[in-house]
């Protein structure tokens, strides 16, 4: 493995260098640049292919277990921690598929429901008229995020938002706050958002 890494990165680094890195003899990386490959090398190349392709169908998602399925499929016989092996030099590390969607618990009833005075009209003549509302989830490493953003409809610009780790009344009203402190306080605004629970 570390003559292979020699004899791949010697254009842009010198062979004695390297060599004394990594602590082989330069005569050994060259004795074994000469020597026809053993079959088990040649063998784990072709195992290794069969890992990245099982790996990258996965979507970067198959641990070694599912990997070496495929790769028995494909006609390899082979153990495990051969595949643990090809794929720790590979750097294949599975990461993890994403969670089903967030359920959204909250009951809306039909008092709730307030006036749209928007009615679809997007457009506003200046700054601080008509602002829309609304947040969204995004996975992330730490799970699910939920973002809540402020744009005002005359710049299209994001004029408040904020983040949380949980869908709370608290998510949106931050997000508003933010857009009030950063505008200074409009006279006369129209605020519209949807009717999700959070935003009411």
């Amino acid at each position: 493995m570390k003559f292979g890494f020699v004899a791949k990165h010697r254009g842009a680094w010198p062979v004695g260098m390297m060599c004394g890195a990594l602590g082989v003899s330069r005569s050994g990386f060259y004795a074994w640049l000469v020597r026809p490959r053993s079959r088990h090398s040649l063998s784990d190349e072709a195992i290794g292919r069969q890992v990245r392709q099982s790996f990258l169908d996965s979507d970067r998602t198959y641990g070694a277990r599912r990997v070496w399925r495929d790769v028995l499929e494909s006609g390899h016989p082979c153990g495990l921690h051969r595949i643990e092996r090809l794929m720790r030099v590979q750097a294949l590390r599975a990461r993890p598929r994403r969670r089903g969607l967030p359920v959204d618990r909250g009951e809306r009833t039909s008092t709730a429901v307030a006036p749209n005075l928007l009615d679809r009209q997007f457009q506003a003549a200046a700054p601080n008229q008509k602002w829309v509302a609304d947040f969204t989830y995004l996975w992330t490493a730490e799970g699910w995020l939920y973002i809540a953003v402020v744009l005002d409809l005359y710049s299209r610009r994001a004029v408040g938002w904020s983040m949380q780790s949980q869908m709370t009344t608290q998510l949106v009203t931050d997000a508003l706050m933010m857009a009030i402190w950063r505008r200074g306080q409009p006279d006369a605004l129209l605020h519209h958002s949807d009717q999700g629970i959070q935003a009411g």
